[in-house]
């Protein structure tokens, strides 16, 4: 007998009913035993899901098509600066302009944070709170000589800025690459047909990048993401209060939100964003963006007493009055639990006897997933594990999307309209240049 003969199915697991056993599911009929389960809880009264870094990374023939998370960033940037390399005609190569100097190397580890083999090495806003922390004191420090070291720390501050505006903006993606941002849109186009009794679904996310807001204009989407206006863009809170409705009858004044509406709100910032000195709304939003400056904003406890504290308590209020709302169910995708502050509101609302946790996350994973599994809450869900092949474990976005999701009659509906749009288009193309 061969040993692709002898070779165990490949298996994920469904934790949910606080069963600790094995709960491994193979791959031809588990995904339907998971889809029927999500269906049901994407019925509640409110949904909201948390998309972390791991939703805009995408592995494809070992090549990455979106963003890296935060683990090789924090790897890539930590590791510089590298030996001297030569190009093809033996000329010195230029370091990115984002890359350390071994004096700056030097300096954060003269003060305790050594680039190599530490936790920096693998999470880059662990390395922006530090650096963030360390701006403050010298900020506020009589001592002459911090102000030297002030310029030091800011001066990394704006490497480690440019280095993930880069990142983020010209990946494969940004030169016609679509593969994620498909995933993206297969992911809306799923979930947003619910009845129009309930509640529009909230979708909370940690990312930078525009893959959600891309996905919506592309699908026709309408959605709210707390920004207003038109031409001058500006946060304003407020407008998470509202809907885009349509008058079902003129006479009684009733009204309807519009079929698809979503609300977006990106609790670690935007690529988008921006700042400037208008008073009460000083954060716009504006694209395409000409650098990383004033771009990338960081939740730090040390920026809390700074303009931009005002948008991340706002974010993170609606975060918490979200979930703790009855009937309310938190979907969990590429989200490691690496955020204290984002597990203190999620473990505050598992307090409410009516919420559910839906996890995607390999179950066996140590620290918060393995916490979570060790409450034995019927409550909790943990989906994860293998995928159909080495390359794609079951809790990775592009898996969750395609095989978890509940499938919508309107897909096909939705594909055949996209045919029409590209057929058409492609057709009205070819006539012109006649």
């Amino acid at each position: 007998m061969s040993d692709q003969d002898t070779a165990k199915p490949r298996q994920f697991h469904f934790v949910r009913h606080g069963d600790q056993s094995t709960t491994a599911l193979d791959w031809e009929s588990g995904p339907s035993i998971v889809r029927k389960a999500l269906s049901e809880a994407l019925n509640a009264r409110n949904i909201a899901f948390l998309l972390g870094a791991g939703c805009s990374s995408l592995e494809i023939d070992d090549k990455q098509r979106g963003i890296p998370t935060m683990g090789p960033l924090a790897s890539e940037f930590c590791k510089h600066p590298l030996p001297p390399d030569l190009d093809d005609n033996f000329d010195p190569i230029k370091p990115p302009e984002w890359g350390l100097t071994s004096e700056e190397v030097e300096f954060l580890k003269v003060r305790g944070a050594a680039l190599q083999d530490t936790e920096y090495t693998w999470n880059l806003e662990r390395l922006m709170e530090l650096l963030f922390s360390l701006a403050f004191i010298y900020r506020r420090s009589d001592n002459p000589k911090h102000a030297n070291f002030l310029d030091t720390v800011e001066g990394i501050i704006n490497k480690v800025k440019s280095f993930l505006w880069e990142r983020c903006t010209k990946g494969n993606f940004a030169y016609g690459d679509n593969a994620v941002l498909d995933v993206y849109e297969s992911f809306y186009r799923r979930l947003v047909l619910r009845d129009r009794s309930l509640p529009r679904p909230w979708i909370f996310t940690t990312n930078y990048d525009l893959f959600n807001e891309r996905a919506m204009d592309r699908l026709g989407l309408p959605y709210a993401n707390g920004f207003s206006g038109v031409v001058e863009r500006r946060f304003n809170p407020a407008t998470f209060r509202y809907a885009l409705a349509e008058q079902l009858d003129v006479t009684s004044r009733k009204w309807s939100a519009v079929d698809g509406f979503v609300y977006l709100c990106k609790l670690h910032g935007s690529l988008s964003w921006t700042e400037d000195d208008h008073g009460l709304f000083p954060i716009r939003e504006l694209w395409p963006q000409d650098g990383a400056s004033k771009v990338m904003i960081y939740p730090t406890p040390a920026k809390q007493n700074s303009s931009l504290g005002s948008p991340y308590s706002d974010l993170f209020r609606e975060f918490q009055s979200r979930i703790v709302r009855e009937q309310s169910v938190l979907i969990t995708a590429g989200f490691a639990f690496g955020d204290e502050h984002l597990n203190n509101i999620i473990y505050q609302a598992l307090t409410i006897p009516t919420f559910r946790l839906i996890v995607f996350a390999n179950p066996n994973a140590k620290g918060e997933i393995a916490k979570l599994r060790g409450l034995r809450d019927e409550r909790i869900w943990i989906i994860g594990g293998d995928g159909p092949d080495e390359k794609n474990p079951a809790h990775y976005f592009n898996m969750i999307v395609e095989h978890f999701m509940p499938q919508r009659q309107s897909d096909r509906i939705d594909d055949a309209v996209r045919l029409v749009m590209e057929t058409m288009g492609a057709k009205k193309d070819t006539v012109d240049e006649q």
